[in-house]
């Protein structure tokens, strides 16, 4: 590529997000590492990237909050447009719906859905001048299935599915392609958390939970020239769930 592509990943601190920063690294990008409260391992993870050669900056704010959100995107602009971005970020609340209170659904709704649209919006017209982009959007197989306990999280990442979809016939002219990855079971805080090996093997075909890694490489293949003619897909990547 004659020049470097600048490539900002959402909950680029976490265990899918740190794995695809340094994916997207080894491709050549230019990665902004965004944390919401885990700076300090984002900053690290940039310390070891650059320690490795790649260009990386650590960036913090909250994808919830429309006007930090764009204060940041902004300034980050200012070197120049982003033409591949991962939005990552999301949180769990997990409770079966005649338990849930609103905050709760309103809470998850906002870091995953809002928080797309707070994030993906402003860096968009930049994008589009540039006639290249990525936007890789990061769901889940409970969107797909749905999940006892995730109503909250599963109708926000279903949210992304359909605006994935939309957004890539908005962009489809300029060069940019709009995707969405949703994993299944993968190792990380949030399935270790969630189920037990036993559990896996139970509800995974492939008996196993998925590697960070296996997530990044396929993130880090939709960001690439040659994923050019992949647009507006739900790629699922559960070791065979559904």
């Amino acid at each position: 590529m004659s020049t470097i592509r600048r490539a900002l990943v959402t909950g680029g601190s976490g265990d899918i997000g740190s794995a695809t920063c340094r994916a997207l690294s080894a491709a050549g990008c230019h990665v902004i590492v965004h944390a919401h409260r885990g700076l300090e391992r984002a900053e690290q993870l940039v310390q070891s990237l650059r320690e490795a050669g790649h260009g990386a900056e650590a960036v913090a704010f909250d994808v919830a909050d429309p006007a930090a959100s764009g204060q940041a995107l902004a300034g980050l602009l200012e070197s120049g447009p982003i033409q591949v971005l991962v939005n990552n970020a999301g949180i769990h609340e997990d409770a079966t719906m005649a338990g849930m209170g609103f905050e709760q659904w309103q809470r998850v709704v906002n870091v995953s859905l809002n928080g797309f649209f707070n994030v993906t919006q402003p860096l968009l017209l930049p994008m589009a001048r540039t006639r290249w982009g990525r936007i890789i959007n990061v769901s889940s197989v409970a969107a797909v299935l749905g999940n006892r306990g995730q109503t909250n999280y599963a109708a926000a990442k279903s949210g992304l599915h359909g605006a994935s979809r939309s957004l890539a016939r908005e962009l489809g002219s300029r060069g940019i392609t709009v995707n969405v990855v949703a994993p299944g079971v993968i190792e990380g805080r949030m399935a270790d958390d969630s189920f037990s090996a036993e559990q896996v093997k139970q509800i995974v075909p492939a008996g196993r939970a998925g590697r960070p890694e296996e997530v990044a490489a396929l993130i880090a293949f939709l960001a690439s020239d040659q994923a050019g003619y992949i647009n507006g897909q739900v790629i699922g990547i559960n070791g065979g769930m559904g």
